[in-house]
């Protein structure tokens, strides 16, 4: 059965920057007090969806060294569409210039594995040969500016990768998915409205789920902790990482982190993560990369892959 690896990657970010010091001036909070209990220095706001997972996937596609009439899908994760109807990936396709197909998947935090779940999925299919995968979300405009609990978290941005088929064995080793909706309340957005959400208890789930996500993905494809190259977390809060890193074994050091600069982008993170990773030239042929996101839903998404791509640089 055909397989699929990943060839490129891109993230885009807003222009503009808020800084904790900047959230003091109108808000009952303080640098010291994100920092604690985020690890949140600051985040970027602004833009549409379409227009930041524009840019990250152009970006992607040329780090593919592919031509965007090349690539024949795009799946793009985001809660917080450009309109309701029609798909924003449809905005995405016309002015990238894409062939092919496009559809949205809406899994909150967790989207972004769950795209390249399908991406994987429609290759192994040969439904498609190159698939463009976004996480993208702009929670700024969906995030009450008065209320300090989700103001100080949440943000804007887009990451992608680009995903070709091959008829060798493709990158994928496992994945893990799952959603309790008994929790289905913990974290709502009603139409027109604010998010709203019991930040205590998301915490106590998302540090649970996470680790047994990930733990079930590993085991499926016979691998341990310590075969993790790279550990590609939701980025929500630095406490639950360190928590979830901390139960599963996986060092920091092994762990990547954007939250501090980038915030809660949702289903941005994990592509965000990534590709700051890439970039740096923490990923070389062969590694593992465990990634898992979680969120509202409760839903959650790990996967285990070997990464192909050449250093970046």
């Amino acid at each position: 059965m055909p397989g699929g690896v990943i060839t490129g990657w891109g993230a885009a970010l807003p222009e503009t920057v808020v800084t904790n010091k900047d959230l003091e001036a109108r808000l009952d909070t303080n640098d010291a007090w994100i920092v604690e209990r985020s690890g949140i220095r600051e985040r970027r706001v602004g833009g549409t969806v379409s227009e930041l997972a524009t840019e990250a996937g152009r970006r992607a596609i040329d780090r593919a060294g592919a031509s965007p009439s090349d690539v024949d899908l795009v799946v793009l994760a985001t809660s917080t569409p450009d309109l309701a109807v029609p798909a924003t990936s449809a905005k995405v396709h016309q002015t990238l210039g894409l062939s092919g197909s496009a559809f949205d998947v809406n899994a909150a935090c967790a989207g972004f594995v769950y795209a390249l779940v399908a991406a994987f999925g429609t290759l192994a299919l040969s439904a498609a040969h190159r698939v463009l995968v976004v996480g993208a979300d702009c929670l700024s405009r969906i995030t009450d500016p008065d209320d300090r609990s989700t103001a100080v978290l949440f943000a804007d941005g887009a990451g992608a990768v680009v995903v070709e088929g091959t008829d060798a064995d493709g990158s994928l080793l496992a994945v893990d998915l799952g959603t309790d909706g008994s929790a289905y309340d913990l974290l709502t957005c009603p139409h027109g409205g604010f998010m709203a959400m019991e930040g205590r208890e998301v915490f106590r789930r998302a540090v649970r789920v996470t680790v047994e996500s990930a733990t079930a993905a590993l085991e499926r494809a016979k691998l341990s902790a310590e075969d993790v190259s790279l550990f590609v977390p939701h980025q929500a809060n630095l406490r639950i990482i360190e928590a979830a890193a901390t139960r599963l074994g996986i060092p920091m050091e092994r762990t990547a982190i954007v939250l501090d600069r980038t915030g809660n982008t949702s289903a941005a993170t994990v592509p965000l993560a990534l590709a700051d990773a890439a970039d740096a030239g923490r990923l070389a042929p062969g590694d593992v990369v465990l990634m898992t996101g979680f969120g509202a839903g409760m839903t959650w998404a790990s996967l285990v892959l070997r990464w192909t791509a050449e250093r970046s640089g």
